[in-house]
Parts: C-alpha cells; structure tokens; sequence
C-alpha cells in the first residue's frame, strides 16, 4: 500500500508539473500578444512552480578518465549551455566501484525511489536527477559496448529513480577510437525511451573520436556536434517551460573526415 501510495504521489506530482507547464504556456501566448517583457514571463513562469532561470542539466560521466576524451565532449557541452544561462554539473562514475543490479526489487517493494544499495555512485545520482532538468550520459566505447559501470547506474537509476527521470529530456554521447560507437550510442539511449523522456538530437550522431587522453579535442565536427546537441537542449528546455524559446541559430557545419 506505502508503495502504491509513493507511486499516486510520484504520478501527482509530474501532473503537477505538466499543469505547471500548461499554464506557463498559456501566459506565453498572452505575453506575445499583449507585448509582455520577458522578465514578466519569467515571474509568471515561476509562480506557476517552475523556474526558467534555474535550468540545470545533470553530465554523467562514464570514462574511467577522469578527464579523458568523454569528459572533454562533455564539458564542450557543459560550455555551450552555460551561453544559454543553463547550469551542469558533471558527475564521474567511471573510476568509482559500482553495483550491478541484483534484481531483489527492494527499490519498488519498498517504496524507496532509490537503489537499496546505498554504496556507491547510483543513489548520489538519482538524488541529482530530481534537482536537474535534463540528463547527459556520455561514455568511451568498449569491445562495441558502452563502458561496463556506466550501463549499471544507468540500468539501476531508471529502475529505482525513474521517477525522478520521467519526461525530462535526454540524450547519450558515445567516444571511441575508430569503431562501435553507433553500437553503444544506441545502447545509451534506449533506457530513455521506456520513461517517457524526450531525446535530444544533433546535427549528427552524438559522437567523438579520440584515442589518447584528450586526443578527441582535435575532432572538429565531433566538438561542434556537442555544441548544437547543447544548442537544442537549451531550446528545449526553454521551449518547454515557456513555449516562446528562439530556434538555436547553426554553425557553419564544419565536416571532418574520420581519415584525412
């Protein structure tokens, strides 16, 4: 029954929010309209209980790294939206020991909304979700597969803290040395797609190439295609929470071949 009961309340509040959202939608048309300033719009935003100049996106990183070529790419990202006055933060999970999930279902049985498990990274991670908007997950490319302990906090985050992940938008950042990015890209992403969470796209598939520490910064569309992938977060989040946000202007695509 407390189960049910935290799921009831898990389901008010993203209505809550849809509501939310709605509403602010609504005083944006009246805004365009009656030639409204942005920072009414922005109170009107925030009155209705979301807060348009408080956008944060949450970068996980699954590279064992630190500050390897995934970080690199992210923190690309990390730049391009702080342009659109939206914060982040990056979060390694790649040098951390992680659990894998052991099915007891103890999260759910309970009614937790968190991995049962409180040892490592997972649980930290769930708890930064319900304060962000959005959510990253990049990692380097193994044997074709996304790295190991990135696929464990992905897999038991959604299933313990999906709540805290429903309809947020989304996206996966692949790195890899010359193949199985695509592979492990697609892997990334799919989690998403079973809790309703919007994916953000790019101008292409969100991948860099880079062997050496920090050797992707030399992938020039690879670097830009972060860049736009942050260009359309931004919009959608902004579009989101106010349905007035202006489409991202484009780069100049800047195309690199893989062998030049």
């Amino acid at each position: 029954m407390d189960n049910q009961n935290n799921i009831q309340a898990n389901n008010d509040e993203n209505i809550s929010r849809r509501d939310a959202i709605k509403r602010i939608g609504a005083v944006a048309a009246t805004a365009a309209v009656a030639s409204v300033g942005t920072s009414a719009l922005a109170s009107c935003a925030e009155a209705a209980g979301v807060n348009i100049n408080n956008l944060k996106v949450l970068l996980i990183n699954g590279s064992a790294r630190r500050n390897g070529n995934t970080f690199t790419l992210l923190s690309e990202i990390a730049a391009q939206l702080k342009k659109h006055s939206i914060e982040s933060e990056i979060v390694g999970v790649g040098n951390r020991p992680v659990r894998g999930c052991v099915a007891c279902g103890q999260c759910h049985a309970k009614g937790l909304g968190k991995c049962v498990f409180d040892d490592d990274v997972c649980n930290e991670i769930i708890a930064k979700m319900s304060e962000c908007d959005a959510v990253v997950v990049g990692s380097p490319v193994y044997y074709g597969q996304p790295a190991g302990q990135v696929l464990s906090v992905v897999q038991r985050m959604c299933y313990a803290g999906g709540a805290n992940m429903q309809g947020k938008p989304a996206a996966a950042v692949a790195v890899c040395r010359r193949g199985g990015a695509t592979a492990a890209f697609q892997a990334l992403q799919m989690p998403f797609q079973m809790l309703n969470m919007p994916i953000v796209t790019s101008q292409y598939w969100n991948i860099g190439y880079g062997a050496a520490e920090g050797e992707v910064s030399q992938d020039t569309e690879g670097l830009q295609t972060m860049r736009t992938l942050a260009d359309n977060m931004a919009y959608m989040l902004k579009q989101f929470a106010t349905g007035t946000a202006k489409f991202p202007e484009r780069e100049k695509w800047q195309m690199m071949n893989f062998v030049r």
